[in-house]
């Protein structure tokens, strides 16, 4: 008797933007054609960020009140109707050995297992290949009804446990991580806020002492533990600004957890 064949496990390339116009595009072309949904689940854009994502796809969403970068990805995973789900985001592009990776690990069908992506990342007119970003692995695919991300407001997570297997996929995603100068300072400027804000939830308290030796070994760790003067002067910046990062978001706490309040 002849066991009827089972049916090939269906993909959702899954992508949270707002005012990605300039990204969205070269971002799905990289994936439209292979994967069989694309869900794009927006936060207000003001851009052609709409119009660029329905040339790919009819499900765009709209959740204008941000919840943070993990409660977004909780609320477009569940407009996702396919068996395996895959995390990008409009600054990222697929390459064609991660695709052959990604379309090998859906067969394969694993309940159990996620996958790790790893990125290249394009920063100020190079590929950075030190300073403890590459080869920067995140879990990025995975059975849509096995996990989902965690409430982080920042820096979010994929949700495991000692019961999933984490494999690493062949292949890197191009990060078109900053655009210029300007778009960096404005970048990390919100992820600072949004770290403040979740440590201050959880009770924390900063110190602009904590945010100085923080900030040294930050520029330490990237540019000499991780050999980033091997990525030229882009190296050198890149660690240098990370440093003036992580000062910000301690000086951010500080601000908001641990100055006096004024007298009326």
């Amino acid at each position: 008797m002849v066991e009827p064949q089972r049916e090939k496990p269906t993909l959702t390339v899954a992508v949270i933007v707002k005012n990605e116009a300039d990204n969205l595009k070269a971002c799905l072309e990289t994936v439209h054609g292979w994967v069989d949904e694309i869900v794009i689940l927006d936060s207000g854009s003001t851009d052609a960020t709409e119009q660029v994502a329905r040339q790919f796809t009819d499900h765009f969403f709209v959740n204008e009140t941000w919840p943070g970068f993990g409660p977004q990805r909780q609320l477009a995973q569940q407009h996702v109707t396919s068996d395996f789900v895959l995390w990008l985001d409009a600054d990222e592009r697929v390459t064609p050995e991660l695709r052959t990776s990604i379309e090998e690990a859906v067969a394969a069908d694993n309940p159990l297992a996620v996958y790790r992506i790893s990125r290249l990342s394009w920063v100020f007119g190079r590929y950075i290949r030190h300073c403890g970003w590459y080869p920067d692995r995140v879990v990025r695919l995975y059975p849509t009804r096995l996990t989902h991300y965690d409430d982080s407001l920042v820096h979010e997570k994929v949700e495991t446990t000692d019961t999933m297997s984490v494999e690493d996929l062949e292949g890197d995603a191009i990060h078109y991580t900053y655009n210029d100068l300007h778009h960096y300072l404005v970048k990390s400027a919100g992820y600072a806020k949004a770290w403040s804000e979740q440590r201050e939830k959880k009770g924390k308290k900063g110190s602009i002492s904590q945010g100085i030796n923080h900030a040294i070994g930050c520029f330490l760790k990237m540019y000499i533990l991780k050999a980033g003067f091997l990525d030229g002067k882009q190296g050198f910046l890149l660690s240098l600004l990370s440093a003036h990062s992580t000062f910000v978001k301690y000086a951010d706490l500080w601000i908001t957890t641990g100055t006096e309040t004024p007298r009326e």
